[in-house]
């Protein structure tokens, strides 16, 4: 409910549990989002006349790559000391900790063993998969907002959430639904831009313009939002920040290098 200009956000993660069993809306969010990743790049291999079934061993790679990335890119970006110390902590993705710049290094090194190894042009895989990511990232930060993480700093806005299961007593920036909405609309973006011509794009521009756009973007709201550990306190930037320069750079680059590739067509 809505009172004294401010959200009070009191929901439990847990849809429901049986036991030590339990559903959250983080993991259905997540998951839905690859399933319906899953149909998209099922359409896209249609559209370009080829076997459809093959987006099955593209997904293995992807959901392992996604992860794996992302577990270890938030390992060692964010708290290497810790699990340096805790070892046997770094697997036990349930306990918390994904890091989505992990999550696309992780795609992007999982696509390019795919690529050799089913001789598929690496671009063009990654030019149809980053379309629905978007969406995916949309969806993930809603189940970010369902766990009452990785919000912004105290607001005097009217849709300030005051994050009761985490004792906050202030209204914080929904960060969450801000990056969630920005990532839909990059997904509209990406999708328009790849139907624009009926698939037959330059090879690399939607990766080109899914780097720009989503840690650009990234970079500019990491500025309200709350640091994720202790150490980002004394730094300029941010780690969320450090690390979307270089995929920002290589987003324009992929952009500048796309115009002159020649158009996909299979």
């Amino acid at each position: 409910m809505g009172i004294l200009n401010a959200i009070y956000w009191n929901v439990s993660p847990e849809i429901f549990s049986l036991g030590p069993f339990s559903i959250r809306y983080y993991g259905l969010l997540f998951a839905g989002g690859f399933m319906i990743s899953f149909y998209m790049v099922q359409k896209f291999y249609k559209d370009a006349g080829l076997d459809p079934v093959e987006v099955d061993k593209l997904t293995i790679y992807t959901v392992i790559g996604a992860v794996l990335g992302a577990r270890f890119g938030h390992v060692f970006f964010y708290e290497s000391d810790y699990y340096l110390q805790n070892p046997s902590e770094i697997l036990k993705v349930w306990h918390g900790g994904l890091a989505s710049h992990g999550g696309v290094i992780g795609i992007v090194i999982s696509t390019w063993l795919y690529s050799r190894k089913y001789k598929r042009p690496y671009l063009w895989v990654l030019d149809r998969l980053v379309v629905p990511s978007a969406l995916t990232g949309s969806l993930i930060r809603l189940g970010n907002l369902m766990n009452s993480e990785i919000y912004g700093h105290e607001t005097s806005l009217p849709w300030g959430f005051v994050f009761l299961q985490n004792g906050e007593t202030v209204p914080k920036h929904p960060t969450q639904i801000y990056e969630s909405l920005a990532y839909l609309i990059i997904f509209v973006f990406l999708y328009y831009l790849y139907k624009r011509n009926g698939g037959k794009i330059h090879r690399g521009m939607l990766v080109g313009w899914f780097l720009v756009t989503i840690f650009g973007f990234r970079f500019f709201i990491e500025l309200i939002k709350n640091n994720q550990v202790a150490k980002e306190a004394s730094m300029t930037f941010n780690i969320g920040q450090w690390l979307s320069i270089p995929l920002i750079v290589f987003g324009a680059i992929l952009l500048f290098y796309s115009k002159k590739q020649k158009i996909d067509v299979f």
